[in-house]
């Protein structure tokens, strides 16, 4: 490659490299904004770096355990052994986005205030980029290749399935909870929802993923149940601090959980997600958490590419405190 085009990519690369590092906290925080979940996690501490593995090992945290007994004096302790499962498995899922600019971008946009701009755009354009798919990613089922598996996979509609490489079917306690307005759990005959029943569903949810101090903190809603959720409080709305609405999230209450209509999308129709963050983790490896490469020069192209890479997954220690609510 000739001299000339050579320092007009490196010296492209290393201002949008600058550029990038000195704009990095305002990229995460504009994608953490983006997504209630992600938000949430966020602000809770629940992202956790880690340095490596091959794959991401969660502790689990559930009250699931035999050789609990009452006892008095010198009756026999039980010493069992009890086959009990410790952690949940996740792998490692990947993401890219590039920041690309080809020699006649470059040659057009020579000149300080130009080149500068014209950087800014491109690393905005990929921050979008990257916000919205993740996003979308964040409330999938994760069947998509390489995706990382959402609220979906993590809080199945059956309640049931292999998550984590735990079978459910085998270990009940690795179940998420599901109320279907098809078939209640509090019994009865099919609920449709509206205005008028939305809380009927939501309160007996709500009252099975209470176990003690541990309650939902989090619902995400579609828009549809939001609708009728806020249309079902006309005298008695609560709106959580605006700053719980940042990023075009509108933020209601429901006791002690802030009521999320996520405008990034994702969310099936028809669906809320009654979570408890303090049992999610957004695991992220320490060298890929929107971290930018350096430069990938084409053989062949009158190009430069700088890619940004993540690589993680959503990590459940406990999906029992997990619910779904659906049609």
């Amino acid at each position: 490659m000739p001299a000339g085009i050579t320092s007009i990519f490196t010296a492209w690369s290393e201002l949008a490299s600058t550029t990038y590092r000195n704009h990095s906290k305002e990229v995460a925080d504009n994608v953490s904004k983006h997504n209630a979940l992600f938000r949430r996690i966020a602000e809770k501490g629940r992202i956790r770096i880690e340095d490596g593995g091959l794959s991401i090992v969660e502790p689990l945290e559930y009250a699931t355990n035999s050789t609990y007994q009452r006892y008095s004096g010198y009756d026999t302790l039980n010493i069992n052994a009890v086959d009990v499962i410790t952690a949940a498995e996740y792998a490692w899922k990947q993401v890219a986005v590039n920041v690309a600019a080809s020699g006649l971008e470059l040659r057009s946009n020579m000149g300080d205030s130009r080149i500068v701009n014209f950087t800014k755009t491109k690393i905005r354009n990929a921050r979008n980029s990257f916000k919205n798919g993740l996003s979308t990613d964040l409330y999938s089922d994760g069947t998509a290749s390489n995706q990382i598996g959402g609220l979906q996979a993590a809080v199945a509609d059956a309640g049931t399935g292999t998550y984590g490489q735990i079978n459910s079917s085998t270990f009940p306690f690795w179940q998420n909870v599901v109320q279907s307005a098809a078939a209640p759990l509090q019994g009865g005959s099919a609920i449709t929802p509206g205005p008028t029943t939305i809380e009927s569903l939501m309160l007996t949810l709500w009252i099975k993923q209470t176990r003690g101090g541990d309650t939902p903190d989090l619902i995400v809603m579609s828009d549809d149940y939001f609708t009728f959720y806020e249309q079902s409080q006309t005298s008695l709305k609560r709106y959580a601090p605006e700053d719980k609405g940042q990023g075009g999230m509108i933020s209601m209450k429901y006791k002690t959980a802030d009521v999320f209509f996520d405008s990034s999308g994702g969310i099936p129709a028809a669906h809320a997600y009654f979570l408890n963050t303090d049992f999610m983790d957004l695991v992220v490896h320490r060298d890929a958490n929107m971290t930018m490469m350096d430069e990938l020069r084409s053989v062949n192209q009158d190009a430069v590419v700088m890619p940004i890479l993540w690589q993680g997954n959503v990590c459940v220690s406990n999906r029992s405190l997990q619910g779904v609510m659906k049609a």
